[in-house]
């Protein structure tokens, strides 16, 4: 220690030995002095001084920017729905899932869900599928909205949605938006992390995975622990904005949409159509038209010669 400053001196060594059975060397013996030093600025105490570096797994994990998705899929879960129109009556398959990298595995959840006309998810009206940190409650006025399990991998979640529209709304179109949120793979699932649905045969609320007292709330319409918001800011990383790192997020607002909806379950075929306006429609109106022209026609045929047969057969007589 001198007056302005904190030395710290080592020395790295290269002291070359013979390999197996060989009795040469190829190098010569190396020492290279290291010497490093710290300014000695402002107060300075007397704890044991710790290294400043982080390990290299946790920096990457750190830096590694998460990518999270909200995907519209087909039936089978295997492939991604291509179109986006819907029938009142379908189901919707709706996969959230994050892409983590070299992190640590994590966890995925969804926090809360809302459906809106538009991609605001301020917008009115609204309609909300997932709340109160992982409860589905769109499964309370419909029984196939529900999350899948098993889960098929930690940072997957699947779930079900029955399809709808906005009554006294003509855009007939919706934009889902879901706020995901990840937790270490090794925590378990709790009050604020949780995937929970409705089963209406039992009247109760089951997890995706975890003990059944985390989706008790669900049913009090508050899952908030003591001291938290209902509506939890994004995780900050730890404090290094000075050094320009980019720190994980580990939530995010995603959106799908928007999912078009066409008009009933039994419309399908016809949308768009009122009345015989569909070419099948027109063809059995004109076959049906032609069938009553000949009939009239063929009546009044008949008609005509029954006046004249009638006449011959009463001949008129003059005075």
């Amino acid at each position: 220690v001198t007056d302005d400053a904190l030395v710290y001196s080592t020395f790295l060594l290269h002291d070359p030995h013979p390999v197996g059975n060989l009795s040469i060397v190829r190098t010569n013996r190396v020492e290279i002095p290291i010497e490093c030093r710290y300014p000695r600025q402002g107060n300075v105490s007397s704890q044991a001084i710790w290294p400043t570096w982080v390990p290299f797994r946790t920096t990457v994990s750190s830096e590694k920017q998460l990518i999270f998705s909200l995907r519209l899929m087909e039936e089978n879960w295997t492939s991604e729905k291509l179109s986006p129109t819907f029938y009142l009556g379908d189901t919707a398959y709706l996969l959230a899932d994050v892409h983590t990298g070299s992190h640590p595995p994590l966890h995925l959840f969804v926090d809360h869900c809302v459906a809106t006309p538009t991609p605001d998810q301020s917008a009115l009206p609204r309609h909300s599928i997932v709340d109160f940190h992982g409860c589905l409650v769109d499964g309370l006025s419909d029984g196939s909205s529900a999350f899948q399990a098993p889960r098929s991998k930690t940072d997957v979640l699947r779930f079900t949605m029955d399809v709808f529209h906005f009554a006294n709304d003509s855009r007939n179109t919706i934009y889902i938006t879901c706020h995901l949120k990840v937790i270490p793979a090794h925590q378990p699932p709790d009050q604020l992390n949780k995937a929970c649905s409705f089963n209406k045969s039992s009247n109760s609320w089951s997890p995706v995975e975890g003990s059944a007292e985390i989706c008790e709330c669900c049913a009090r319409g508050d899952c908030s622990t003591p001291g938290s918001s209902r509506r939890q800011p994004p995780v900050q990383g730890p404090k290094a904005t000075s050094r320009n790192r980019r720190h994980v997020t580990e939530e995010a607002d995603v959106t799908v949409g928007p999912l078009i909806f066409l008009g009933k379950a039994d419309d399908r075929g016809d949308h768009g159509v009122e009345g015989w306006h569909t070419p099948a429609h027109a063809s059995m109106a004109l076959g049906l038209s032609l069938a009553v022209v000949a009939f009239l026609t063929l009546a009044a045929v008949v008609l005509g010669l029954a006046r004249r047969c009638h006449t011959a057969s009463h001949p008129m007589s003059t005075p």
